[in-house]
């Protein structure tokens, strides 16, 4: 089976959850039409399930070579990228002026998840790409967003973010890498950079990339990184590519996943290509603001990364379902004639709705911080453009920590569901566990994802963007109880959670200071009980549009699916919130415990 992408589910999501119509109101925004966003979702999904998908397996099997400094990509995916850019999916939300659509970024959000979910590995490179045209969109000056941002977009050159070194890690204030200026107001690069995702390929002409370094008179720590912009080849005034830039792929990475994206080994500085000693690079914005600089560029990666838990959680959710459907075994509980499929059984069942409840749940959250964005990017008022970037910023951990967990859950139980034909490589479904096992790690981890959360998010302003969600979250409930008996349960799952969420969330502002190793020791548990009171919020809204248009006699079937699922995830998800919370209050007891040398 390739990638059908659920385009009803996903439409539905857009208009119903993420607050699509007030965007298409905002500046900017007007050329998002219901006819165009459309047409671009399904031509998307048609792409994506018939061009990039058939790749996926491929990929696997067939990973990308390296020899003697040069990266072969698996067979097809170099035509399939070349079918991407030039049918313009690189530019679906940036700026018309460099070649772009500028769709807001909910309508881009759909078009991410469909890549990804038909191939990880090839959407890898397009991902860190929008991070580079981000970043110089942001800091570029004048004239470098002229020299790269077309040719960026139109797919003719590609992008990467050099941050991680041997011996620094996630620890980004040891990073060594040297770049000497040449008063000439370029730089001289030297260094090692690891685990660079597309460093080298055959994809496109040109790579360019985004590289954190120190400037010889730079101060210490995070202070003292600078931000620069290395071509892999250098090129004149209209783009004509000329010598080979002094920075070149030593190896790439063997892996547990993902394994047709190469992770490269990058050197440079070490007199190997044409231009003498010293990769060739310019600064981006002002020395030392690198890392505010990088974190443009991270920040929609680690988007992108939440988006990728959420799409290979789609992609094992319809493996599991298919073979679910087509596996004969066993006689049904209540008794039946001979062996049933075993979707008929309750526990597969059960693992099924799992799967299905926490990939849209978790869609759902994504899409709406998406809207967040776009208000905070499109809005008039510069009071509402400041709160939605505030609940944007808030969210973008959850989406990045908590979907990718939930990634690792989800395509665990999509192998559990093929019994021992999941163990085995060729029916695929391992494929998508291992996948996944990388997107809790990259782009930050999820304890770093959750320490941004409970820190930076809500200890910080003391509480009051999570105050702020908890209070809408109450107004759903009170929506909820006064439906349906469906409704209602929904409502009074939901209820329990929120009220655990602000008991939470008091802890952490007023135990913050006094006792913050306790309060850390309970962070990914927090990270974990917020993405699933977000994404009960989201299916009890889910539930309710669903109900209102059943009233209105408008796709009944996927409505009452979209109730019932929204029921399993309060009755199965909702439900586990008290103890999580207990968990953050009282854990750090137990975890602080043992000393060093008892372990």
């Amino acid at each position: 089976m390739s990638y059908v992408a659920p385009v009803k589910e996903l439409l539905f999501v857009l208009n119903e959850l993420a607050g699509f119509r007030e965007i298409q109101q905002l500046p900017g925004c007007e050329d998002a039409t219901d006819e165009t966003v459309q047409a671009v979702i399904e031509e998307n999904a048609r792409f994506m399930s018939e061009v990039v998908a058939p790749l996926n397996w491929n990929g696997d099997v067939q990973p990308a070579k390296w020899d003697n400094g040069r990266v072969t990509t698996t067979p097809g995916f170099k035509a399939a990228f070349r079918s991407f850019a030039e049918a313009g999916w690189q530019g679906v939300q940036h700026p018309v002026e460099y070649g772009g659509q500028d769709l807001p970024k909910v309508v881009a959000a759909p078009c991410m998840e469909m890549m990804q979910a038909a191939n990880l590995s090839f959407a890898l490179c397009p991902l860190l790409t929008d991070g580079a045209i981000e970043a110089l969109l942001v800091a570029g000056s004048p004239e470098q967003k002229d020299a790269y941002l077309r040719r960026l977009i139109d797919g003719s050159w590609t992008g990467t973010m050099n941050l991680t070194e041997p011996q620094a890690g996630s620890d980004l204030a040891q990073v060594r890498t040297r770049a000497v200026p040449q008063g000439d107001g370029t730089f001289r690069l030297s260094g090692q950079k690891i685990y660079i995702t597309y460093g080298d390929h055959d994809f496109a002409e040109n790579i360019v990339h985004l590289v954190l370094a120190r400037t010889p008179d730079a101060p210490p720590g995070v202070k003292g990184i600078s931000l620069f912009i290395v071509p892999k080849v250098m090129f004149d005034g209209n783009g004509a590519l000329g010598k080979r830039n002094d920075v070149y792929c030593a190896s790439i990475e063997h892996k547990l996943g993902i394994r047709a994206s190469p992770t490269c080994v990058l050197i440079y500085g070490d007199d190997k290509g044409e231009v003498g000693p010293g990769a060739i690079g310019n600064l981006i914005g002002e020395e030392n603001r690198g890392l505010e600089y990088m974190f443009i560029m991270m920040n929609a990666a680690r988007f992108q990364v939440g988006m990728q838990g959420i799409a290979i959680s789609d992609r094992a959710y319809q493996k599991a379902v298919e073979y679910a459907k087509e596996r004969v075994q066993s006689r049904a509980v209540e008794g039946s004639s001979g062996p049933v499929s075993i979707i008929q059984h309750p526990d597969v069942r059960r693992m099924l709705m799992f799967m299905r409840s926490n990939t849209e749940a978790a869609r759902a959250v994504a899409y709406v911080a998406a809207g967040h964005n776009d208000v905070a990017h499109h809005h008039q008022d510069a009071e509402a453009r400041a709160a939605a970037m505030a609940a944007y910023e808030y969210l973008v951990p959850i989406v990045k920590g908590w979907s990718t967990e939930m990634s690792i859950d989800v395509t665990s139980t999509g192998v559990q569901v093929h019994g021992g034909m999941g163990f085995i490589e060729e029916t695929g479904a391992a494929q998508y566990y291992r996948d996944a096992r990388i997107l809790t790690i990259y782009e930050g981890t999820t304890a770093i994802q959750a320490n941004d959360l409970v820190g930076r998010k809500t200890a910080r302003d003391g509480g009051k963007m999570a105050r702020n969600f908890i209070a809408q979250m109450r107004a759903t409930v009170a929506e909820a109880s006064g439906g349906s008996a469906e409704l209602k349960a929904i409502a009074k799952r939901l209820s329990t959670a929120v009220d655990a969420y602000e008991s939470v969330v008091d802890y952490i502002v007023t135990e913050y200071k006094s006792d913050i190793r306790s309060v850390f020791a309970g962070s990914v548990p927090y990270l974990k009980l917020v993405g699933i009171v977000h994404g009960g919020w989201q299916m009890t809204r889910a539930a309710l549009a669903a109900t209102r248009l059943i009233d209105e006699r408008k796709d009944g079937d996927f409505c009452r699916a979209k109730i019932a699922t929204a029921r399993f995830f309060a009755d199965h998800m909702l439900v586990t919130i008290p103890s999580l919370a207990a968990t953050i209050a009282d854990g750090s007891v137990g975890t602080l415990a043992l000393t060093e040398a008892q372990f």
